[in-house]
Protein backbone atom coordinates (compact mmCIF):
# COMPACT_ATOMS: atom_id res chain seq x y z
CA UNK A 1 0.00 0.00 0.00
CA UNK A 2 1.39 3.22 -1.10
CA UNK A 3 1.47 6.76 0.83
CA UNK A 4 1.18 10.20 -0.21
CA UNK A 5 3.81 12.26 0.67
CA UNK A 6 4.90 15.62 -0.20
CA UNK A 7 9.10 15.79 -0.58
CA UNK A 8 10.43 19.35 -0.94
CA UNK A 9 13.58 19.02 -3.11
CA UNK A 10 15.52 21.94 -4.11
CA UNK A 11 12.77 24.49 -3.23
CA UNK A 12 9.95 22.37 -5.48
CA UNK A 13 7.34 20.21 -4.12
CA UNK A 14 6.73 16.95 -5.41
CA UNK A 15 3.33 15.02 -4.72
CA UNK A 16 4.18 11.08 -4.50
CA UNK A 17 2.75 7.78 -3.78
CA UNK A 18 5.36 5.60 -2.38
CA UNK A 19 5.57 2.14 -0.34
CA UNK A 20 6.66 2.84 3.25
CA UNK A 21 9.92 1.18 2.94
CA UNK A 22 10.98 3.39 -0.08
CA UNK A 23 14.00 5.19 1.03
CA UNK A 24 14.45 9.15 0.17
CA UNK A 25 17.24 8.04 -2.20
CA UNK A 26 15.19 5.90 -4.02
CA UNK A 27 12.71 8.45 -4.11
CA UNK A 28 14.82 11.11 -5.37
CA UNK A 29 16.64 9.06 -8.01
CA UNK A 30 13.54 6.72 -9.49
CA UNK A 31 10.89 8.49 -8.54
CA UNK A 32 11.74 12.45 -9.18
CA UNK A 33 14.63 11.68 -11.86
CA UNK A 34 16.96 13.60 -9.12
CA UNK A 35 20.33 11.69 -9.94
CA UNK A 36 22.27 14.37 -8.07
CA UNK A 37 22.80 12.00 -5.24
CA UNK A 38 24.38 8.81 -6.12
CA UNK A 39 23.46 5.09 -4.89
CA UNK A 40 27.37 3.76 -3.68
CA UNK A 41 26.83 0.95 -0.94
CA UNK A 42 23.16 1.62 -0.16
CA UNK A 43 24.11 1.19 3.21
CA UNK A 44 25.41 5.01 4.87
CA UNK A 45 29.10 3.54 4.92
CA UNK A 46 30.18 5.65 1.33
CA UNK A 47 28.52 9.23 1.85
CA UNK A 48 27.42 9.01 -1.96
CA UNK A 49 23.82 9.50 -1.14
CA UNK A 50 24.50 12.41 1.08
CA UNK A 51 21.85 15.27 0.92
CA UNK A 52 21.13 18.43 3.20
CA UNK A 53 17.64 18.02 5.21
CA UNK A 54 16.78 20.84 6.26
CA UNK A 55 20.98 22.17 6.21
CA UNK A 56 21.77 18.83 7.92
CA UNK A 57 23.72 16.01 6.14
CA UNK A 58 22.05 12.82 6.10
CA UNK A 59 22.41 9.17 4.14
CA UNK A 60 19.72 9.36 2.20
CA UNK A 61 19.79 5.77 2.15
CA UNK A 62 19.28 5.35 5.05
CA UNK A 63 16.02 7.57 5.94
CA UNK A 64 12.97 7.02 4.50
CA UNK A 65 10.98 9.16 2.32
CA UNK A 66 8.01 8.71 4.34
CA UNK A 67 9.48 10.44 7.47
CA UNK A 68 11.10 13.42 5.68
CA UNK A 69 7.86 15.36 6.24
CA UNK A 70 8.12 19.30 5.62
CA UNK A 71 11.43 19.33 5.58
CA UNK A 72 13.99 20.70 2.59
CA UNK A 73 15.30 18.41 0.77
CA UNK A 74 19.20 20.36 -1.11
CA UNK A 75 21.03 18.04 -3.09
CA UNK A 76 24.52 19.47 -4.82
CA UNK A 77 22.02 20.41 -7.42
CA UNK A 78 19.99 22.67 -5.25
CA UNK A 79 22.74 23.88 -3.95
CA UNK A 80 23.32 26.34 -7.30
CA UNK A 81 21.98 29.60 -7.31
CA UNK A 82 20.55 31.17 -10.12
CA UNK A 83 22.02 28.83 -12.33
CA UNK A 84 25.55 29.36 -11.21
CA UNK A 85 27.79 26.69 -9.08
CA UNK A 86 27.54 27.42 -5.69
CA UNK A 87 31.13 27.71 -4.25
CA UNK A 88 31.90 24.46 -3.39
CA UNK A 89 31.34 23.26 -6.96
CA UNK A 90 33.66 26.01 -8.37
CA UNK A 91 36.27 25.32 -5.46
CA UNK A 92 35.97 21.47 -6.42
CA UNK A 93 36.83 22.11 -9.88
CA UNK A 94 39.79 24.95 -9.21
CA UNK A 95 41.05 22.42 -6.75
CA UNK A 96 40.55 19.13 -8.98
CA UNK A 97 38.83 17.97 -6.06
CA UNK A 98 37.49 15.19 -7.93
CA UNK A 99 38.52 12.42 -10.60
CA UNK A 100 35.49 10.36 -12.07
CA UNK A 101 33.00 12.15 -10.08
CA UNK A 102 30.89 9.69 -8.77
CA UNK A 103 30.97 10.49 -5.08
CA UNK A 104 31.47 14.69 -5.90
CA UNK A 105 27.71 15.48 -5.10
CA UNK A 106 28.12 13.85 -1.95
CA UNK A 107 31.61 15.29 -1.10
CA UNK A 108 29.92 18.64 -2.05
CA UNK A 109 26.95 18.41 0.20
CA UNK A 110 28.50 17.07 2.89
CA UNK A 111 31.17 20.06 3.03
CA UNK A 112 28.06 22.42 2.73
CA UNK A 113 27.43 20.20 6.12
CA UNK A 114 30.64 20.41 7.63
CA UNK A 115 31.07 24.42 6.96
CA UNK A 116 27.96 25.25 8.30
CA UNK A 117 28.28 22.91 11.63
CA UNK A 118 32.04 24.42 12.01
CA UNK A 119 30.18 27.91 11.32
CA UNK A 120 28.03 27.16 14.79
CA UNK A 121 30.57 25.66 16.79
CA UNK A 122 30.37 21.79 16.88
CA UNK A 123 32.79 20.07 17.94
CA UNK A 124 34.19 16.70 16.14
CA UNK A 125 36.04 13.72 17.57
CA UNK A 126 39.47 15.71 16.65
CA UNK A 127 38.31 18.92 18.11
CA UNK A 128 40.88 20.14 21.20
CA UNK A 129 38.85 21.50 23.20
CA UNK A 130 34.53 20.91 22.95
CA UNK A 131 33.86 23.75 24.97
CA UNK A 132 35.79 26.31 22.60
CA UNK A 133 34.25 27.10 19.11
CA UNK A 134 36.29 24.87 16.64
CA UNK A 135 39.21 25.64 14.17
CA UNK A 136 38.28 24.04 10.71
CA UNK A 137 41.93 22.69 10.30
CA UNK A 138 42.56 19.95 7.78
CA UNK A 139 42.42 17.30 10.72
CA UNK A 140 38.69 19.18 11.30
CA UNK A 141 38.36 18.67 7.62
CA UNK A 142 39.32 15.18 7.07
CA UNK A 143 37.15 13.68 10.30
CA UNK A 144 34.35 15.43 9.56
CA UNK A 145 34.32 14.39 5.91
CA UNK A 146 35.69 10.49 6.71
CA UNK A 147 31.80 9.45 6.27
CA UNK A 148 32.25 10.15 2.13
CA UNK A 149 34.31 7.78 0.72
CA UNK A 150 36.35 8.53 -2.85
CA UNK A 151 37.24 5.63 -4.19
CA UNK A 152 39.87 7.79 -6.76
CA UNK A 153 41.55 8.75 -3.49
CA UNK A 154 40.75 12.92 -3.98
CA UNK A 155 41.35 13.58 -0.42
CA UNK A 156 44.28 15.55 -1.18
CA UNK A 157 42.57 18.22 -3.29
CA UNK A 158 39.17 17.66 -1.23
CA UNK A 159 40.26 19.07 2.04
CA UNK A 160 41.94 22.14 0.57
CA UNK A 161 39.08 22.54 -2.07
CA UNK A 162 36.50 22.92 1.64
CA UNK A 163 38.91 24.92 3.25
CA UNK A 164 38.66 27.44 0.67
CA UNK A 165 35.52 28.28 0.79
CA UNK A 166 35.24 28.30 4.41
CA UNK A 167 38.05 30.55 4.42
CA UNK A 168 36.14 33.06 2.26
CA UNK A 169 33.27 32.42 4.53
CA UNK A 170 34.63 33.38 7.41
CA UNK A 171 34.85 30.07 9.47
CA UNK A 172 38.01 29.79 11.75
CA UNK A 173 40.92 28.30 10.29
Amino acid sequence: MDTEITLRVDGAAHPLAVDTRTTLLDALRERLRNTSPKKGCDHGQCGACTVLLDGRRVNSCLVLAVTVGDAEVTTSDGLAADGQPHRLHRSFVEYDAFQCGYCTPGQVCSAAGVIEEARQGWPSAVTGDVTDEPDLTDAEIRERMSGNLCRCAAYANIVPAVAAVAQSEGVRR
